[in-house]
């Protein structure tokens, strides 16, 4: 019996209960190199196990199977991604959370596969299992929740990922997963106009804490304007006081195209802003974000015949469309439909006279709908204002947090100085 059947014979005879899985992972850690020595022939010795069964030293031998060169025909590449995608799917989670670094490196390369296929709409489904799997719970971020809404991205399965992006999140294994889940998930709300949840991810990004600028923070931070502009109408240049020294010092300059834009924007000048879009086409398209531009532009209409509604009762089609620089009164009651269609703006339109006449929000926020979602609100702010509670108690006991804040106590002890200064006798 060589080497590799010994492993398979000691995989086969330690899986059946919690001590002999626990034995047989500090077995599989001595025989890792092994494993990975031998990498290019294992794949025959899987059909001996059980990925159900034998989940870790399953996934020891898929690790090491993966981490030989990428497969080079597509025949090779379709094998490997199926062979993964069926362990993903019958493994038993809590042999995998033995050895969550093998688990995440598996996975990674099943995205590798899919992709090499041009079939990222076939990983959507075992990479969201494969993070089910690893979570310890729904506010757990694992590495593997970028790669799964890349997945949805590419594929365009944007209502995939938006399930994944409702769960709240308060526990992340590393630093530069919050930037690419926020960033990807920002696109994909993006993709499925949920501009308001976009806005939120975005500016997570934007103001994560961060030592050095890189570039996840400068593409979100062009996304984050854009946004701003289709959502909400405007843009602050002026980041949040909590935002790191390194986002309020660099972003803006990083950027000037999109600040630029939003200065042209917020003057309210159709003309200037298209051409200035024209102008800056090449730059706008080299970043992928062409297509967010043009709603700027489209969205531009909206916001100044929203300002109308804030002057006028009653106004032509015709004033409408000289008034924001339509073609025809054809063009602006289309806008005006689509805009009482969405909600965005109440008003009716007589069709005899062509006469839009604009009114005030029919909610009064006394329906069992409107209670429910207020309620609902309410419930989620106490949820999470425990949460924090919980949170401060547990970093203030915490010995790291102490030291460090006792150095920094040190350097500036401020029970030296009067809280109040006192007057100089000149």
């Amino acid at each position: 019996m060589n080497q590799v059947e010994s492993v398979v014979a000691q995989i086969q005879g330690l899986s059946s209960s919690v001590s002999d899985v626990s034995a047989l992972q500090n077995y599989l850690k001595q025989v890792d190199e092994v494993l990975h020595a031998e990498s290019t022939r294992l794949m025959p010795f899987l059909d001996q196990l059980d990925p159900s069964k034998h989940s870790l030293g399953y996934l020891y031998f898929l690790e090491a199977c993966t981490s030989a060169p990428v497969p080079v025909t597509n025949e090779q590449a379709s094998v490997l991604a199926l062979t993964i995608a069926r362990f993903i799917c019958s493994c038993a989670a809590e042999q995998i959370r033995l050895a969550p670094e093998k688990f995440i490196a598996v996975c990674k390369s099943f995205k590798d596969q899919v992709l090499l296929l041009g079939a990222p709409l076939c990983g959507v489904a075992p990479m969201l299992t494969a993070i089910r799997k690893l979570q310890f719970s729904t506010e757990h971020l694992t590495t593997l929740h970028p790669e799964f809404l890349l997945l949805c991205l590419l594929a365009k399965s944007y209502k995939t990922g938006l399930s994944i992006l409702e769960d709240s999140i308060f526990e992340v294994d590393q630093p530069r997963d919050i930037f690419l889940y926020c960033y990807y998930g920002g696109m994909i709300c993006i993709g499925h106009k949920c501009f308001q949840k976009a806005l939120e991810l975005l500016h997570n990004v934007v103001t994560a804490p961060m030592s050095t600028i890189n570039a996840i923070a400068v593409e979100a931070y062009k996304k984050y304007i854009l946004v701003s502009l289709i959502h909400n109408g405007q843009f602050s240049t002026s980041l949040p006081k909590y935002a790191s020294s390194t986002a309020q010092r660099n972003l803006k300059n990083l950027c000037q195209p999109y600040v630029e834009l939003a200065n042209c924007y917020i003057n309210g000048k159709i003309t200037e802003l298209e051409v200035y879009v024209q102008a800056n086409r090449d730059k706008f398209e080299s970043d992928s974000n062409l297509g967010l531009v043009k709603q700027v532009v489209s969205s531009m209409y909206k916001q100044n015949i929203q300002r109308l509604t804030q002057t006028y009762l009653t106004l032509s089609l015709q004033d409408i469309a000289n008034t924001v620089q339509l073609n025809s009164p054809k063009e602006a009651e289309m806008h005006v439909l689509q805009m009482i269609q969405d909600g965005e703006i109440y008003a009716t339109i007589n069709q005899k006279d062509g006469m839009v006449r604009f009114l005030e929000d029919p909610e009064q926020y006394k329906t069992c709908q409107m209670i429910e979602r207020i309620d609902s609100s309410i419930q989620r702010i106490m949820s999470l204002s425990k949460k924090l509670t919980a949170m401060d108690e547990l970093m203030s006991c915490d010995p790291l947090y102490l030291t460090k804040a006792g150095r920094e106590r040190q350097r500036f002890d401020f029970d030296d100085f009067d809280s109040v200064p006192q007057k100089f006798n000149v």
